[in-house]
């Protein structure tokens, strides 16, 4: 693992963007409220009323809840990508092998980061299950993207194109796994715990060997 100083979940991942205008901030708002609470615990006046806005700047901008929860997921998706990047590449450079096992640190600080409430995305396509749903469909396109960025970071750790699928669908695997145990089971080692596979894994399908493995 990651020697040195842990640093917090916002050293981390940083924070996004002030919002600026009127959408934004609608955006913005939701994003956290939604998390915190759920879709269907959150009602669109209180999304107006937190971001400090009024029902015409609401209607201006979004028809209705639907558009605001397909706008708050799609705009996590873009902040969390770009978040997580960072910081695995803040930890493991550009050498991809080792990003896969900065991934878990990131995950441990997160895990244990008193403001985690879940992975949104998964989070979001449990309370909305119809694939044809729009806001699923958000949800979904993020791990889906996920996924396939583990694909491409195998192949350039010298996995060959079999292989680079495979490992990536057991990565993604562990990943959730993971996720289930820390959110379900409460174990805020679930990161930990996954390590030892995710090492097998990358000495079955790389070429590329971490220094910073145990």
């Amino acid at each position: 693992m990651h020697t040195g100083r842990t640093k917090s979940v916002t050293e981390l991942f940083g924070l996004p963007d002030p919002p600026k205008t009127g959408r934004e901030r609608l955006v913005a708002t939701a994003v956290d409220l939604f998390y915190r609470h759920g879709f269907g615990a959150v009602g669109i006046e209180r999304v107006i009323e937190a971001a400090g806005v009024t029902k015409t700047t609401f209607y201006k901008h979004f028809k209705g809840k639907d558009d605001l929860m397909v706008a708050a997921v799609r705009r996590r998706d873009e902040w969390e990508s770009q978040a997580w990047g960072r910081a695995v590449r803040a930890i493991a450079g550009e050498r991809p092998a080792e990003q896969f096992l900065a991934m878990l640190d990131v995950m441990d600080v997160w895990f244990n980061d008193s403001d985690f409430r879940g992975c949104m995305f998964a989070n979001t396509a449990a309370e909305f299950p119809n694939p044809h749903d729009p806001v699923h469909q958000a949800a979904a396109e993020y791990k889906r993207r996920t996924r396939d960025s583990r694909r491409d970071l195998a192949q350039a750790a010298g996995a060959d194109e079999a292989g680079a699928e495979a490992f990536a669908d057991c990565f993604t695997a562990l990943v959730e796994g993971a996720l289930v145990l820390r959110q379900i089971f409460g174990r805020n080692d679930a990161a930990r715990v996954v390590r030892p596979a995710v090492e097998l894994l990358i000495s079955t399908y790389l070429r590329e060997t971490p220094t910073n493995a145990n």
